[in-house]
C-alpha cells in the first residue's frame, strides 16, 4: 500500500514467525515473534497494515474475482492470445475439458485469501493482549478494520468456491468446509461490528497518510451487497439470521444521508482514461478501493496492479490505450444494449472501429475470441508517443507496474442498492442514477427490480459485478443469460463460433473449480464442487 511500505517487513515475522523459546522459557528479545509483539498501539498498527497488506496481494493476479467476474458473465468472452492455454475458455464456458490441466486455475485466489484472512485472524485474537490504556476507541478500530477486511475476503471466497473452511483463529489445522450460512453469520457478524466502530469519514476526505483504509460508510455498504447476493443465491429472507432486509436497508439509507458521498457529475471522469478530466483515485464516489502502486518489482514486492494488463488490447499501444493480453474481450451484445445516448456506453467499452484503432491483420492474427470491444475502465494506458504510461515509474514495464486503483464499491452502487431494497426514495435513487448517464437526454422510467438491475449492468460493466447480479437473480436465469450458441467471434484472424451451454452453468450451480492442489493437500478433507 503507498503509505504504509515501511511495516510490510515487520508483518512477514508478525505473521509467519513461531514462538521461539529456550530451555528456561525466557522471552525472546532477538526478534519479532507472537510472544513479543502485540504489545503497543504501535504493534496493533504494524499488524493491521499487513491485513491490508494481504488485501492487496489477494487482489494482483490474473485470476482476481473482479477480472474473472466479467469473463464469468454475459458481458465479455475470454478472449486472451490465439496462442495461449485455455484457461480463460475454461472459466468463460465452464467446461474443465477445455483446458483439463488447469486443475488449479485458483490457486492465488485461495492461497492469497487465506493468508490475508490468517493475518486479520491473528491480529482480531492477540488485539486484547495490546496495552491500550485509556484509548478503547483505537482498539475498537483497528479491530473492525481487522473484521471488515477478514469478511471482505470470504465474501469473495464463499461467491467464488461455496462450502469452504471457516477458520477464525491463527492455525495450519487440516480445517474441512462449513456451511456456506456459518460463512455468511461471520461475514454479516464482522459488517456490523465494523460499521458500529469505523470512523464515520469519507474515502476522499481521509488524511493522505490513511487514504485506502476501511469507514463506517464501506462497512455498511458492504452489509448491502452482501445481503442481496445471499438472499438472492441461497433465496433466503435474511443474511444467515444475523441481518434483516429492513436492516440492511437503514444501513444504505445512512449512507445516502450522512456520508458525504456523492456521485462524480461526469460518468467518464470516473475513470483514468479521461486524462485531465479524471476525478482521481480518491474522488467523492469512492466508498472503498484496493490500493495499488507502481512500486512493485521482481524481488517480490507486489503492490502493483498485475490483473489490469490482461484487459490491455493484444500487442497494441495506441494512445490512450495501452498493450495487454487480451482477455475479456467485450461481447457485442453489451455494446449493443446501452442506449445511443447513454454517456456511459463509450465511457465503459473501446470500439476498435469506431475510435479508429489500427488494430489490423497481424494484431488479430495474435487474437483469440476477437469481438471488436474491449474494456476501457480497466485496462493499461499509453502516453501520446505510444509510450507505456509505466515508464519511468518503478520497474517501468507494463506488466507489473499497473497502478490504478480497483473501485470496489461507488456511491453509485449505494443507491442502486437501496432502490432495490425498496426504499421509499428507491424512484429519487434510481432516477439520480440515470440522469447523470444521460444528461440532457434523460428520459423517466419506472423504477422496479427489473429495470435496476438493468441499470446495474449498464452503470457497472466492466467493474467485476454483473455476474454476481445475475447469480443473485437465480443460477438458471444466470445460465439463460450467459449461454451463447456458434455466436461469430475471430480466432487468430479467421472466422469463429463462440458456444457457452447453459447445462454447464446450471451443472455447477456457477460455482468455481476449487484448486486441485488444495484438495491433495487437505488428503481429501476437502471436497471438489460439482461439475469440476
Amino acid at each position: 500500500m503507498r503509505t504504509y511500505k515501511i511495516y510490510m517487513l515487520a508483518m512477514s515475522f508478525v505473521v509467519f514467525a513461531g514462538c521461539k523459546k529456550d530451555f528456561l522459557d525466557v522471552e525472546d528479545l532477538t526478534s519479532v515473534t507472537e510472544q513479543n509483539f502485540y504489545k503497543t498501539p504501535n504493534d496493533g498498527f504494524s499488524a493491521l497494515v499487513g491485513c491490508y497488506d494481504g488485501l492487496q496481494r489477494a487482489g494482483n493476479s490474473s485470476s482476481f474475482i473482479a477480472l474473472i467476474g466479467e469473463t464469468l458473465s454475459d458481458n465479455a468472452f475470454g478472449g486472451t492470445g490465439n496462442a495461449d492455454g485455455f484457461s480463460f475458455q475454461m472459466i468463460d464456458e465452464f467446461d474443465k475439458q477445455r483446458s483439463p490441466a488447469d486443475v488449479s486455475f485458483y490457486s492465488n485466489n485461495w492461497n492469497t485469501g487465506y493468508a490475508a484472512i490468517y493475518r486479520c485472524n491473528m491480529l482480531i485474537s492477540k488485539i486484547g493482549q495490546i496495552e491500550w490504556g485509556s484509548n478503547t476507541a483505537l482498539k475498537s478500530q483497528y479491530e473492525a478494520e481487522a473484521r471488515f477486511l477478514r469478511a471482505y475476503l470470504y465474501f469473495d471466497l464463499v461467491r467464488l468456491f461455496g462450502n469452504i473452511p471457516l477458520i477464525t483463529e491463527p492455525t495450519t489445522e487440516n480445517v474441512p468446509q462449513a456451511n456456506s450460512e456459518e460463512v455468511y453469520k461471520l461475514i454479516a457478524s464482522d459488517l456490523e461490528f465494523a460499521a458500529a466502530n469505523l470512523p464515520a469519514v469519507t474515502y476522499a476526505a481521509q488524511p493522505a497518510a490513511d487514504r485506502g483504509r476501511v469507514t463506517k460508510w464501506a462497512a455498511e455498504s458492504l452489509i448491502g451487497r452482501v445481503f442481496l447476493y445471499y438472499t438472492g443465491y441461497y433465496a433466503k429472507p435474511d443474511l444467515a439470521g444475523v441481518t434483516t432486509k429492513a436492516e440492511a436497508l437503514t444501513y444504505l439509507e445512512d449512507v445516502i444521508s450522512n456520508s458525504g458521498h456523492s456521485l462524480v457529475p461526469d460518468f467518464a471522469n470516473l475513470w483514468p482514461v479521461s486524462g485531465d478530466n479524471y476525478a482521481g483515485e480518491n474522488n467523492i464516489e469512492t466508498v472503498f478501493a484496493i490500493k495499488y502502486t507502481y512500486l512493485s518489482d521482481y524481488n517480490g514486492n507486489l503492490d502493483g496492479n498485475h490483473w489490469m494488463v490482461m484487459n490491455g488490447m493484444r500487442g497494441v499501444n495506441f494512445f490512450p490505450y495501452g498493450a495487454g493480453w487480451g482477455a475479456n474481450t467485450v461481447n457485442p451484445k453489451l455494446w449493443n444494449a446501452y442506449a445511443a445516448n447513454d454517456s456511459r456506453k463509450a465511457a465503459s467499452i473501446v470500439s476498435l472501429a469506431g475510435e479508429s484503432i489500427p488494430f489490423g491483420t497481424k494484431e488479430r492474427a495474435d487474437q483469440r475470441e476477437y469481438t471488436g470491444y474491449t474494456n476501457k475502465k480497466y485496462t493499461p494506458l499509453s502516453n501520446p508517443d505510444n509510450s507505456s504510461t509505466t515508464v519511468g515509474k518503478g520497474e517501468g514495464s507494463f506488466l507489473i507496474s499497473q497502478y490504478q486503483d480497483y473501485v470496489s464499491i461507488r456511491y453509485a452502487d449505494v443507491l442502486l442498492m437501496a432502490a432495490e431494497l425498496e426504499s421509499p426514495k428507491a424512484q429519487q435513487y434510481f432516477d439520480e442514477v440515470r440522469q447523470r448517464a444521460y444528461k440532457s437526454n434523460y428520459a423517466a422510467q419506472a423504477v422496479s427490480k427489473a429495470n435496476i438491475l438493468n441499470e446495474r449492468r449498464f452503470e457497472f460493466a466492466g467493474e467485476g459485478i454483473r455476474y454476481w447480479d445475475l447469480l443473485r437473480q437465480g443460477v438458471s436465469i444466470a445460465a439463460s443469460t450467459i449461454a451463447e450458441n456458434n455466436y461469430p467471434v475471430l480466432n487468430g484472424g479467421i472466422a469463429a463460433t463462440k458456444t457457452i451451454l447453459a447445462s454447464k452453468i446450471n451443472e455447477t450451480k456457477g460455482l468455481q473449480q476449487i484448486p486441485d492442489a488444495q484438495i491433495k493437500l487437505s488428503n481429501g478433507v476437502l471436497k471438489q464442487n460439482i461439475g469440476w
